[in-house]
């Protein structure tokens, strides 16, 4: 509703004056204005004894319009005219246009310094007195599934993937541009929990099929998980690996949502779901309420696939993984590699309090578990990626120093794809074409274009990863420790 009337007084606010002009020219000024003050006459005794709805139109009128449209364009004033090029959240404004100037392929120079505020730094990186040329250093490779021996093991040449977003959050011109531009970059793309991929597929990219607590694509008709579905979408080429998704950063301990403005027929069928009402998963999987029955969940997806298989969480409570990484080195079963996600990471929709007050940010996760890890002994068992706010190599780096062997991005690649933060994700408005399904918003994001940027982008973040590698005096990214970040 307060979207609604914040658009209602713009529109009001502009049509207003137009009319008084038009009547101008076209008729009798006098006569037209009467008729104009007549009817905004009637129209405010009704704002003022009649509607309920809003206090201020009770009490003021339509003199109180001017309030809703002044809320209406405040995000753009202060995008534009009033913040500082570092005030802005959660991106600020410096931020944003450092990905998009690598996305155009534009040159990156700044000049004078940086306009950080450097009493506020909490961690920066350790460069080293003998820097090392970038061609002397070691290409990068990581194998998922090799501790399992897998005959589908997975081998990526990058340090980058491309998060989870899955199509509903994402508009099908959006998914094929970053699907496309993975495909350049020899960059595997996380699909989100949306059901079968269909448009990640159209672009033959190399993927990873996330299974939601929803089970969209992988379940029956009641919503319990189909092997079945799960065996066959496996034998696709283009799958090469499966992650579980148990909690995500933006809203740990709640399931994912999808408005039903942003449910289409075809997203219906491909989620299995019905139309016409918001749809909420479940706050976990059903099959894992204690770490024994989560560990053979997982046994099970990769007895299934015979795919390298992850699990996706935000840490929370320190007790459980450690209760549940016990298990896994009890059983000697471990997934092929975990994802950490911090509390900073992004959704296309949850609520406020879910996202500012639950979870720990990514720092302190890959601290925390990079502890529990080492004190178990259970260091050569399982890869680990991390997301949260990667959008720059520095902060990859960071993250990988601290315990990562490799990095996911979304937003930086939703940046890349012409995003202007608009933050109105959830509500099939986006006014980039990118986060929703209504055509005439879609029609001006071009594929072919715009997965040029996706690859111009990631091409000029891992060059910047290898140029920060060589700064901290390191040949291998392997090398980078939690002694490298002050």
């Amino acid at each position: 509703m307060k979207f609604k009337i914040e658009r209602l007084a713009v529109v009001i606010n502009f049509l207003i004056p137009v009319a008084f002009l038009l009547s101008w020219y076209f008729f009798s000024f006098y006569s037209i204005s009467t008729l104009c003050l007549f009817i905004l006459l009637l129209f405010n005794f009704y704002c003022r004894h009649i509607q309920k709805t809003h206090t201020l139109l009770a009490n003021f009128g339509i003199l109180s319009f001017l309030r809703y449209f002044l809320e209406g364009i405040g995000p753009e004033l202060r995008q534009y005219l009033y913040s500082s090029d570092i005030e802005e959240k959660p991106f600020n404004r410096m931020e944003r246009r450092d990905v998009y100037i690598k996305a155009k392929n534009e040159g990156e120079s700044s000049a004078f310094g940086s306009l950080l505020d450097f009493r506020n730094r909490a961690y920066t990186l350790k460069h080293s007195l003998y820097p090392i040329e970038k061609k002397n250093l070691q290409r990068f490779s990581l194998c998922f599934g090799e501790e399992r021996a897998l005959n589908k093991s997975y081998t990526i040449s990058h340090p980058l993937l491309i998060g989870g977003m899955s199509y509903g959050a994402l508009g099908k011109h959006a998914v094929r541009a970053l699907s496309r531009g993975a495909k350049k970059t020899n960059l595997i793309i996380n699909t989100g929990e949306g059901g079968y991929p269909k448009y990640h597929l159209m672009e033959a990219c190399d993927l990873i099929f996330q299974i939601g607590t929803g089970k969209f694509g992988v379940r029956k008709e009641n919503g319990d998980f189909d092997p079945d579905k799960l065996s066959s979408l496996s034998q696709k080429k283009e799958v090469k690996m499966i992650e579980i998704k148990f909690s995500q950063g933006a809203k740990p301990g709640k399931g994912g949502f999808l408005p039903k403005e942003k449910i289409t027929e075809e997203i219906a069928k491909l989620r299995n779901i019905p139309l016409g009402k918001d749809l909420y998963s479940p706050p976990c999987h059903k099959e894992c309420s204690t770490p024994l029955k989560t560990v053979r969940f997982i046994q099970q997806i990769q007895e299934i696939s015979q795919l390298p298989v992850g699990i996706k969480f935000c840490l929370g409570r320190e007790k459980e993984i450690y209760e549940l990484f016990s298990i896994m080195k009890k059983e000697k079963s471990f997934p092929d590699y975990i994802a950490i996600d911090g509390s900073e990471g992004g959704t296309g929709a949850a609520p406020k309090t879910f996202m500012d007050d639950l979870g720990y940010d990514l720092k302190s996760s890959l601290k925390i578990i990079d502890n529990i890890i080492k004190d178990m002994g259970i260091n050569n068992n399982f890869k680990r990626i991390c997301s949260g706010k990667l959008i720059s190599s520095g902060k990859q780096l960071m993250a990988m120093a601290l315990g990562s062997d490799a990095v996911s991005t979304a937003r930086g690649f939703l940046l890349a794809l012409g995003c202007i933060q608009a933050l109105r994700c959830h509500t099939n408005n986006c006014p980039t074409g990118i986060t929703t399904h209504k055509t005439k918003l879609m029609k001006g994001l071009d594929i072919e274009k715009k997965s040029e940027r996706v690859k111009n982008y990631a091409l000029h973040i891992l060059d910047y990863n290898y140029e920060i590698l060589g700064a901290l005096g390191l040949k291998a990214f392997s090398e980078l420790k939690p002694e490298h970040v002050m």
